[in-house]
């Protein structure tokens, strides 16, 4: 007959009981939450960055359902709007770049460029045999012709995600101090301590959406400009994607305007090339030491390898949203270990100092 002393306590097998359903639970909502991850994350994140306004419109009106439906419809317009113009224009520009690339590939007599460097030359003809570079780009002309509709018709997906996002935003407005508290009740940290990793969230994600995206945004126009001005084909397509470079902390616009320049040279626009030059490296890049530190300040406290790592791992995992949780995810844990490292030295908060900066 077994031992009832040794035997493990009633106690303890309960609380290991609840442990394991909690777990599980956690799981399933986790489960059942990641289908909606880009509409929760672009919701909190257009939360945050709407907070100050609409607490001020909150406060005239006097009414949070008026407010938040205020706050939801001005956002709503102010960032749908601009997408189906860039979408219409993205596609239509797409087409004509494509077309006028493989104009050039056609025209262009690599053997009169290429007479003195027999050695290019063979490549150059070894390239044009075996890939068809002028073939491959006509029939991404066609498919970027027969796609176009296709490609300016929102899904039934995105459409849902779209309204979601919107849907979320109208409670995370209205309902934030229910919200905030029942996550405080929830958190096994102390109240300091979250009130803590909840700013420190809020400064990632407004440091990553206004110093980041922002920034990168009027460099892509900025750039865009100077192509559309100098009579380059499909500013707006090239600004779009210098701004998308202009994301990432490695990469830059620089990517887009530096062969640019090098094109105009080539083809003996010297002035042209030299203006495009002194653009790209003194605006364009000026802009971003000038509004980043204006913008950001000290709220992001991530290096530039680490946030570039979350940046890009973040999108590689959870797709555009990552872009905002990838340094997101990296702010809080660090936090957490600050947190951590404060418990153990028996400091009673978590220190608010910076971690590894960039310098």
């Amino acid at each position: 007959m077994p031992d009832l002393k040794q035997m493990p306590d009633l106690k303890q097998l309960r609380f290991l009981g609840v442990l394991a359903a909690t777990a599980l639970g956690l799981y399933v909502c986790y489960l059942l939450a990641l289908p909606f991850l880009p509409a929760l994350t672009w919701a909190l994140v257009l939360a945050i960055i709407l907070y100050p306004a609409h607490r001020r419109l909150e406060g005239r009106l006097g009414n949070r359902n008026l407010a938040a439906l205020i706050s939801v419809g001005v956002a709503a317009i102010a960032v749908g709007l601009p997408l189906v113009f860039v979408a219409q224009q993205l596609v239509r520009e797409a087409v004509n770049g494509a077309t006028y690339l493989e104009g050039v590939i056609r025209g262009w007599d690599a053997d009169g460029f290429m007479s003195n460097y027999p050695t290019l030359s063979a490549v150059a003809l070894w390239i044009e045999d075996q890939l068809d570079p002028a073939g491959s780009v006509a029939a991404l002309v066609q498919w970027l012709t027969g796609q176009s509709t296709s490609l300016l018709r929102v899904s039934i997906n995105q459409a849902v995600m779209f309204v979601l996002t919107f849907y979320l935003l109208f409670y995370f407005l209205r309902d934030r101090e229910a919200a905030l508290q029942g996550i405080e009740g929830l958190s096994p940290l102390r109240a300091p301590e979250t009130a803590y990793i909840l700013s420190r969230f809020a400064e990632t994600v407004h440091a990553i959406l206004m110093g980041t995206v922002f920034v990168a945004a009027v460099q892509g126009a900025l750039g865009g400009l100077m192509f559309w001005w100098l009579g380059l084909p499909t500013p707006v397509f090239w600004g779009l994607v210098m701004g998308l470079l202009a994301i990432v902390p490695v990469l830059g616009a620089f990517v887009i305007w530096v062969p640019a320049a090098i094109y105009l040279a080539l083809e003996g626009a010297w002035a042209s090339a030299a203006i495009l030059t002194v653009w790209g490296g003194v605006v364009v890049a000026g802009i971003d030491n000038l509004l980043y530190p204006m913008l950001v300040g000290s709220r992001l406290r991530l290096h530039t390898l680490v946030a570039f790592i979350g940046a890009v791992g973040g999108i590689v995992l959870f797709g555009a949203s990552g872009l905002v949780l990838g340094p997101a995810v990296i702010a809080v844990t660090i936090s957490l270990i600050d947190i951590l490292k404060n418990r153990l030295n028996d400091q009673p908060e978590a220190a608010r100092s910076p971690v590894w900066r960039a310098t």
